[in-house]
């Protein structure tokens, strides 16, 4: 393989990540799938795929727990009263969502345009799942 050849194969594996718009768990298994075809071949393909797999995972539970906490929001309307909505609750959780689902958008495309350049770029705030 080229090293040009290994540079596009770690910008898709990147962008596969936008799969998870389209399928359930694609962002996580777009990458996985990419990665795991081609960690054999390439050791900077095989560090990009840790990093987008690990990223995808932990922004999936990040988002998870977010939306775990709009939970007592919703309990708490539904026993006091439709009509008492706990609106800024709600929304203040689903704004914090939107945030994150931006910042994962933005934090892709970076990462593909690195990995497209012959660099490995290490997402912020991602937990170690495969090292």
């Amino acid at each position: 393989m080229t090293h040009r050849n290994d540079n596009n194969n770690a910008f898709l594996l990147h962008l596969s990540a936008f799969f998870g718009y389209i399928f359930p768990f694609g962002a996580v298994v777009g990458p996985l799938v990419i990665w795991e075809m081609n960690k054999r071949k390439s050791d900077f393909i095989d560090r990009n795929g840790k990093e987008a797999i690990n990223f995808n995972l932990s922004y999936l539970l990040y988002t998870f727990v977010l939306g775990l906490s709009i939970v007592p929001f919703v309990i708490r309307t539904v026993m006091n009263d439709l009509h008492h909505l706990d609106l800024f609750g709600m929304i203040s959780v689903g704004s914090i969502i939107a945030v994150l689902a931006i910042v994962k958008f933005v934090l892709i495309i970076i990462a593909a345009s690195k990995a497209n350049q012959g660099e490995v770029y290490n997402y912020p705030l991602t937990i170690k799942f495969i090292k």
